[in-house]
């Protein structure tokens, strides 16, 4: 059984799963995302087709709904989705069924794997200690064991999402407006170009790094000095803010959203380097 496991990573999280996974699935092969989006059409020849991929408020991230535009499935027997998150409720697998059946294919399976957050703009945020970066994994791993018999069995597992750990904070009708805004949201970032919250402080040696690591390309260097252009589409994916080495990268607050970078730490998945994140690209990394 052939199987293509699509993943899209920004600090590594989803990386660090997709790897795990291919380990259990035999004839196997791992693919980024974003190395594929100057495609028209994406064919694959795999029986199995496997998405993994970061929630991002509350839905897919702008570059997995590019990709599935693109995806030719028509090979595949069965088709699985992976969802990494910080713990908050999702529910939107049902966007990625969509898809697919518009090509007619549909989604056979669904995983949501609990792990930590790289969002480091919130207040009083904190990077994971080893212990519960081993809790984490060890957890990570035992899902996993789960996930590969349901894979390799090709079953239906397609159970609503109970595990979450951060539910939306009103009642069941006003949540699910707040979701469906949420979600909204992102789709009418992807028109407008993504956010542009981004910025670099005097702490910033031009390393570079954050150019690297832009799974977008919306970074380059002016000056030794990174520029997020206006006119190039951010994924969110936070892969700048958290692999500067010098904390030098920051975010903006926004209406009701305050940002708390300048004093927080920053959170790349310590089995995720930076060459790993712009790899993805699937273009010489200079």
């Amino acid at each position: 059984m052939s199987t293509d496991i699509y993943y899209f990573s920004g600090t590594g999280n989803s990386l660090y799963v997709a790897r795990e996974l291919q380990k259990r699935l035999p004839d196997s092969r791992l693919v980024p995302i974003v190395g594929l989006l100057h495609k028209d059409v994406i064919e694959t020849g795999a029986e199995t087709i496997g998405i993994v991929f970061p929630v991002h408020a509350l839905t897919i991230p702008l570059a997995v709904r590019q990709f599935l535009r693109k995806l030719n499935p028509a090979s595949a027997e069965y088709v699985f989705a992976i969802a990494t998150r910080l713990g908050i409720v999702f529910r939107d697998f049902r966007r990625i069924d969509r898809a697919l059946k518009a090509k007619d294919r549909r989604l056979d399976s669904q995983f949501i794997i609990n792990m930590y957050n790289n969002d480091v703009k919130g207040r009083d945020y904190k990077v994971p200690g080893e212990t519960e970066l081993l809790e984490i994994e060890t957890s990570v791993q035992g899902q996993l064991d789960t996930i590969q018999e349901i894979i390799l069995n090709k079953e239906m597992s397609k159970e609503e999402d109970s595990g979450y750990l951060i539910d939306l904070p009103f009642s069941r009708p006003v949540n699910n407006l707040l979701e469906r805004f949420l979600t909204s949201c992102m789709t009418f970032s992807e028109h407008i170009g993504g956010v542009n919250y981004f910025w670099s402080d005097s702490a910033c040696t031009g390393c570079g790094i954050c150019a690297r690591v832009c799974l977008s390309q919306k970074i380059k260097m002016t000056d030794k000095k990174p520029v997020w252009q206006k006119d190039v589409l951010c994924y969110m994916c936070y892969a700048c803010i958290n692999y500067c080495p010098a904390k030098a990268v920051q975010i903006n607050s926004i209406p009701g959203v305050k940002s708390h970078t300048r004093e927080n730490k920053r959170y790349p998945h310590p089995y995720a380097g930076i060459e790993d994140i712009s790899g993805q690209k699937g273009i010489p990394d200079h």
